[in-house]
């Protein structure tokens, strides 16, 4: 089910085909496995890569991962990191939005039209504020009513993941026939 990084060599996931802009999803230091497993599934479904920044909350081979991500586990593109600072080589390639309660624009305002890092910390916490501060300029937010703190996880993901392939005309993905 796992593949691992190798910073050493490169970490940036590129499509073979350069038919659409890549997209990579971060989640840094998740803690709760069917949040992991459901966001595995929206990659697959997107063809989006999912890169794990550790350490994760949970063991990658538990039950409630492989549930959560079904059948579609070989479909997706997984890459392991030891830490956030790993994947510089990926931002700066990026367009990055750094998902946050504490964002001041919101999500849909961000043009991911080209390649794009969409990154969401743990579940308990979020992001850091080390993480907010250094890339200020890209933390976002999805609007939720104030009687509310925020959205699941891997909800989070999903809907910041489709409003960037509703901004990319859903290109790659079946139009018309399958979905929910």
């Amino acid at each position: 089910m796992d593949r691992k990084g190798d910073s050493a060599s490169g970490l940036i996931h590129e499509k073979d085909d350069g038919a659409d802009p890549p997209l990579d999803i971060v989640l840094v230091e998740p803690e709760i496995p069917g949040n992991t497993g459901s966001t595995a599934r929206t990659c697959a479904a997107i063809g989006a890569s999912l890169h794990l920044v550790h350490p994760l909350g949970f063991d990658t081979d538990e039950a409630a991962v492989r549930r959560a991500g079904l059948d579609y586990w070989h479909l997706v593109d997984i890459r392991h990191y030891a830490g956030l600072e790993e994947l510089e080589p990926l931002f700066r390639k990026r367009t990055c939005l750094f998902a946050s309660t504490k964002g001041q624009r919101l999500y849909n305002e961000v043009d991911m039209t080209g390649p794009c890092a969409l990154v969401f910390g743990k579940e308990t916490a979020g992001l850091s504020d080390k993480i907010l501060s250094r890339y200020s300029e890209s933390v976002c937010r999805i609007p939720v009513r104030s009687t509310a703190r925020s959205l699941n996880l891997s909800n989070a993901v999903a809907v910041i993941a489709f409003e960037c392939m509703r901004q990319r005309a859903f290109a790659g993905l079946e139009i018309t026939g399958r979905g929910i």
